[in-house]
């Protein structure tokens, strides 16, 4: 193998991630100072757009003749006119006229169906297909935003229950912390060992939610999905006598081809599930469908909008363009990622977290705010941050505290993985919040939050942050 020169090696350690941020930052402020566009008979698309030769109004005509009529110059009054996209207007950032922001406008004409509904498969396909990111002409192009009607949002289905209907489902009154649980090991076990683990956690009355992993797939042999929901709904219907009179949503996997999906989903119902998760970037179109599958019954599944393979879009259309169209067609849950001190595990992380929860939260038409999960490394060190994070912002209310690994993975003194330890220790942590012990949160904070675990005698919480953090 050849040596890499600097200049290759400079442009292969560019981080991403910080592009990503400064292009928001840029975007963002160039929204803000343009009028609201009219989504009276269009949905408006921005881009932002990096060209080879072409300005970004040019590019934004060029996206509008590929992924509409495919007319340069419609005559007046004609169909062809009526399903023509066009540009709203454009702005250029440097001095050779090729970076910049363009907004163009979609036709309704040609996105509604007879019964005068729209789907965001449909909305994908015409504002990001192969006119806006195939073109080697667009050295990169972004879809940062999407505007509609609130007559347009309106004609989706929306979340089911959403963060206030989650509660009301369980039981769980406003104030009160909503945990959830992930069950671990992933796969590799018996569906009798999963109910064991469903059991340990749906007799603890402090989770609202428990789901299975989305690793554990719903075909495999040697645990299918009905094995594995008989044995699991028997447990947690076992256990409902010690939660003091609240609910639990329990969400099997039943991510599967699009051929399996809606048995899989059936199944789960008719085990008794109240919940379903599944990821839906490689099922184009999934949620929709079980949403109106399931729209009809007295009580339809709750669904958890897993997002993995989000990323595999982010870098091209933006997370909170994918989070809108998730909360449209219907999800009631949805994973962020939870604030850490230093890099966080996951993705979202910076300005794209913030407008990923904004969009998730925010009022939209008549439909109900979508509860928020922070998971993916959520633990009993940043708990409190993550707590004092929610109370300044959206609130309590519309989040859901998903903690897999920092329940299930804490082990005892006996070295066994002991799920009651774990969640004992989330609970003083929480504790050490409701009473202000830590008004702020400093980059040490694990460290410091041990420190007084050891002084007060809360040997247990002591005991998860020195297997978290090697403290």
């Amino acid at each position: 193998m050849h040596p890499l020169d600097e200049a290759t090696l400079d442009i292969l350690r560019t981080d991403l991630d910080d592009r990503e941020e400064r292009i928001r930052r840029i975007v963002y402020d160039v929204l803000a100072e343009l009028p609201p566009p009219d989504v009276a008979e269009h949905v408006v698309a921005s881009y932002f757009v990096v060209a080879r030769s072409m300005g970004p109004a040019q590019v934004g005509r060029e996206i509008a003749y590929h992924m509409t009529s495919g007319v340069r110059t419609a005559p007046p009054g004609s169909l062809l006119a009526a399903c023509s996209g066009e540009v709203v207007d454009a702005v250029s950032l440097d001095p050779a006229g090729r970076i910049g922001v363009v907004r163009v406008a979609f036709p309704l004409a040609m996105l509604l169906d007879a019964e005068g509904d729209v789907y965001s498969t449909d909305l994908l396909h015409i504002t990001a297909g192969a006119g806006v990111f195939a073109l080697t002409e667009h050295a990169d192009v972004k879809l940062v935003d999407l505007a509609m009607s609130d007559d347009l949002l309106r004609r989706f289905p929306g979340p089911a229950y959403g963060a206030p209907g989650v509660r009301k489902l369980t039981s769980f009154p406003p104030g009160e912390l909503a945990f959830g649980t992930i069950l671990k090991p992933c796969t590799g076990i018996t569906p009798e060992e999963e109910a064991e683990i469903v059991g340990e956690a749906a007799a603890n009355p402090m989770f609202l939610f428990v789901k299975e992993d989305e690793n554990f797939l719903p075909g495999v042999a040697f645990a299918p999905l009905e094995s594995r929901l008989r044995l699991a709904m028997d447990a947690v219907r076992e256990a409902a006598d010690r939660r003091g009179g609240r609910g639990l949503i329990y969400a099997p996997h039943v991510t599967g081809p699009p051929q399996r999906l809606a048995d899989n989903v059936q199944r789960a119902i008719d085990a008794g599930a109240n919940g379903i998760m599944f990821s839906e970037y490689y099922v184009g179109g999934a949620v929709r469908m079980v949403r109106e599958m399931t729209a009809r019954l007295p009580n339809p599944p709750a669904i958890y909008g897993h997002n993995g393979g989000i990323t595999v879009h982010t870098r091209h259309i933006w997370r909170e363009v994918l989070d809108l169209l998730a909360r449209l067609d219907g999800i009631d849950f949805r994973q962020t990622a939870p604030l850490a001190t230093g890099r966080g595990l996951l993705r979202p992380n910076g300005l794209e977290w913030r407008a990923c929860e904004e969009v998730l939260s925010r009022p939209l038409a008549d439909l109900p705010p979508v509860m928020m999960a922070r998971a993916g490394g959520l633990d009993q060190g940043n708990i409190i941050p993550n707590l004092l994070d929610v109370a300044a912002g959206a609130g309590s209310d519309n989040y859901l505290f998903l903690a897999g690994s920092a329940i299930n993975g804490i082990k005892n003194r006996q070295g066994r993985y002991d799920p009651a330890l774990g969640a004992e220790a989330m609970q003083q942590a929480v504790e050490l919040f409701r009473e202000n012990v830590f008004a702020e949160a400093s980059p040490s904070h694990p460290a410091e939050l041990k420190a007084y675990a050891d002084s007060h005698g809360l040997q247990t919480l002591s005991t998860a942050l020195a297997q978290r953090y090697r403290l």
